[in-house]
Parts: C-alpha cells; structure tokens; sequence
C-alpha cells in the first residue's frame, strides 16, 4: 500500500484493515500469522537457499544474486507493456461530487459531505452507485446527503462477488444458508 492509503486506513477515529476493511483494535497482533511466518519454510529466487519466511527480508537485502533476478524482473516488465490488461472500475476510493476532493474510501466519503455538504442541494451522481456494476453514471439523486446516509451505511465489497453472476450469488446464499441451520 501506498503512504496516503494507509493513512486513510489509519484514521485515529477509527483504524481499519487496508484489504478486508474491518476496525483493527490497538495493539492487538496476529500471533497465529506471526507462528506461520516463523515456521513457513521458503527457497530464495536468487541464490535458492531455503529459509524461514520471517528471515526472508533481511537475506533478500544482503543476497546479490536475489537483487539480479529483481532487477531482470523490472527490466522484463518495463520493456513490455502489458497488452492484455482489463479495465476495472475503481471501487476503493472515489471524489465528492461537490467540491471534488479526491480519495476518499466510502465511509470517508459520507463523512466529508455531512460534514461540508450536508446543506447543498445541487443534484450530484453518487460516485460510489457510479462505480457499480449495476450502476448508473448519468443518475442525478434527488437528495444526495439521504442517499448516502441510507444506501451507504456499509461497504458493498464486503458482501459482493463483482465477478459473479446472478445465478452463481444465488447458489451461494442457498449453500450459505443450509450451513446456517
């Protein structure tokens, strides 16, 4: 992650994990991830010593052999543009339709126009609807500060597959559901 998403992530109100997005609770630590790096063994792509992945960086700074296959690997990749590259939307971070202030994560978002924008009533197109599969770009709504208040309470990357068909979510939920019971 860069430096200003992590930032983002660690707002002081309320720290949140830079992929799943759940709070993290100061200075509770992954102790089972820790072991598993500690126990984890692993082959150096230069030199093919083995290792344990928690000894990992510090070999790969001083392995010369490790920085002559990184290096090959960025000469290889920055000769080569990627032909076969798709187009994902961006669903992470989106500017307020307002004042068009950028990077904002959802909740961020929603935060900044109530706080800044809670009395404008110039129709905007919801950035984070825009951004939708289902979405549409050119939808105005009729009141934007209710919209987010009420169709925005949670994050739909926790709860969408966007790469999933109706069919494939419905079968999901049935399979979700008998293990429920």
């Amino acid at each position: 992650f860069c430096t200003p998403c992590l930032q983002e992530c660690l707002k002081p109100k309320k720290p949140v994990c830079g992929v799943c997005r759940s709070t993290l609770s100061p200075g509770s630590r992954a102790l089972d991830l820790e072991k598993q790096i500690e126990t984890t063994e692993t082959t150096c792509n230069g030199c093919n010593k083995k290792m344990y992945l928690s000894k990992m960086r510090s070999h790969a700074a001083s392995c010369s052999k490790y920085q002559n296959y990184i290096m090959e690997g960025v000469k290889a990749v920055t000769k080569e543009p990627l032909h076969n590259t798709r187009n994902f939307p961006n669903r992470f971070t989106f500017p307020c339709p307002y004042c068009n202030e950028k990077n904002f994560d959802q909740e961020g978002l929603v935060e900044h126009c109530k706080t800044l924008h809670s009395m404008d009533e110039k129709q905007v197109v919801c950035p984070i609807c825009a951004s939708m599969p289902w979405g549409d770009p050119n939808y105005r709504s009729a009141n934007f500060m209710e919209h987010l208040q009420r169709r925005h309470r949670f994050s739909y990357d926790t709860f969408v597959d966007y790469d999933a068909d109706e069919d494939d979510m419905m079968a999901q939920v049935l399979m979700r559901s008998l293990r429920d019971k």
